[in-house]
């Protein structure tokens, strides 16, 4: 069973914004992450850079996802020599659609943030799979080995 991917534009690192449905028939690879800047979320955006030429070699896009402003992803992505183009949904309205934006715990206090998640989307514009509460670790591997069958 597939779901079509919720469409959207965003505003994208580097000035443009990024409609969703125009980047078909190209798959599309979106991470949601909860901040710039922070331990967790460099990692994964340096294994997505990492691997951003294999992901380009079969022609899938790669975007990272967080409320943070273009701002703040411009100013991450220049500090970490990243070069996935990161999107901005400092509403959280694309976050709320992909069903990401979650009540977490931390250190006692409740609050709502961006739980970790990937999604791969088909040609088609289907959410072909999901990986949620992403550990970093060898996840942008386990994403490229997915993208490679479609």
């Amino acid at each position: 069973m597939t779901d079509t991917a919720p469409d959207f534009t965003l505003p994208v690192t580097g000035g443009e914004d990024v409609t969703l449905s125009a980047l078909r028939p190209s798959p599309v690879v979106l991470f949601f992450y909860p901040r710039d800047d922070t331990s967790g979320c460099t990692k994964e955006n340096e294994a997505f850079t990492h691997l951003l030429p294999a992901f380009e070699e079969i022609g899938v896009k790669v975007y990272g996802i967080s409320k943070d402003s273009i701002a703040s992803h411009e100013k991450f992505m220049a500090k970490k020599d990243l070069t996935v183009p990161l999107l901005s949904d400092e509403n959280s309205d694309v976050c709320e659609e992909y069903g990401v934006w979650k009540e977490k715990k931390m250190y006692g206090k409740t609050f709502m943030g961006i739980e970790r998640t990937t999604v791969l989307i088909d040609a088609h514009g289907d959410i072909v799979k999901r990986w949620d509460k992403v550990k970093v670790p060898g996840h942008a591997e386990e994403v490229l080995e997915a993208a490679k069958s479609l």
